[in-house]
């Protein structure tokens, strides 16, 4: 599933083209994704201008001239592909070929920028939802979610009041949205190879017994966000089905540390450790049980 990084991509990649234009146009090919889509979701899109085009954590907001705000997903397999009179981009970057098959273009903008915007989602669990601008705070896709991680808000006092007496690994801990929003599995490996900290770590440790956050926690929060912003830099990671949206692969998959190196030599300077993969939760963890301590 698409994280953070790959998610701003997407949006950086259809800013450009739905910003201030109009739907002029709206197809919906099926009248569902992950969920329906409301009877009217046509008619309440079509003539509507964007006003903007934000994120929060995975979710694209694009917000409306008739006072709504499209709530948009990827999913697993979701992509968008812009067609313009210059030829066909498609915003993000994924290891994985994207699926071009038609079929799978299940709704489809006409924008008054001349721009033909295609969401193809193979594995339908993408969304799409309307909701009132007045609402969205109160949305329950959104109101349970922790803070941005690229936000001034996100600090390490921040973190450390999360974890404070989590029994939890530090890996499970910054894999819920409702601690920090927009990580992932990819990312969390990442960031706790760069603060040298173990994915089976307790995630209480980074946090005194008051809450008051360690040096690891300031660590550890410096790493994530270096990580996300070099990720954003070289446009995502291209694994499974991320692509951008002018049709390139990101490629912060060449910069990946541990995700994905399982029996590879640890990069970390003098470490002669190698890279192990456990299963936490379900998912797979990348790691090194040298320096990650």
């Amino acid at each position: 599933m698409p994280e953070l990084p790959e998610v701003e991509t997407v949006r950086r990649g259809l800013q450009p083209v739905m910003e201030g234009a109009r739907f002029t146009k709206v197809e919906a090919h099926r009248g569902d994704l992950r969920w329906p889509l409301s009877k009217d979701f046509v008619a309440r899109l079509e003539g509507k201008t964007v006003a903007g085009l934000g994120r929060r954590a995975k979710y694209l907001l694009v917000d409306l001239s008739s006072g709504e705000v499209l709530l948009m997903h990827l999913g697993m397999s979701g992509s968008f592909r812009v067609a313009k009179a210059d030829g066909e981009r498609t915003p993000g970057g994924y290891y994985h070929d994207r699926s071009k098959q038609a079929a799978h273009d299940h709704v489809v903008f006409h924008m008054s920028s001349g721009a033909r915007i295609s969401f193809n989602d193979p594995r339908r669990f993408g969304m799409m939802k309307l909701v009132p601008r007045a609402e969205l705070e109160q949305e329950p896709l959104l109101r349970a979610l922790g803070p941005e991680p690229l936000g001034n808000e996100f600090d390490a006092a921040m973190l450390a009041r999360a974890c404070k007496g989590k029994k939890t690994s530090l890996k499970a801990a910054l894999s819920d949205q409702k601690v920090v929003a927009g990580l992932g599995n990819i990312y969390v490996c990442e960031a706790l190879h760069r603060a040298r900290l173990s994915p089976k770590r307790r995630a209480s440790t980074i946090a005194t017994k008051s809450g008051a956050p360690t040096e690891r926690a300031q660590t550890l929060v410096d790493a994530i966000k270096a990580v996300l912003k070099d990720a954003i830099a070289a446009g995502g990671s291209s694994l499974r089905d991320h692509r951008r949206t002018d049709g390139e692969l990101g490629n912060f998959q060449h910069n990946f540390r541990v995700y994905d190196r399982e029996g590879q030599p640890c990069p970390t300077p003098d470490c002669r450790g190698t890279i192990k993969r456990m299963v936490q939760t379900g998912r797979s963890t990348f790691f090194c049980p040298v320096c990650q301590k």
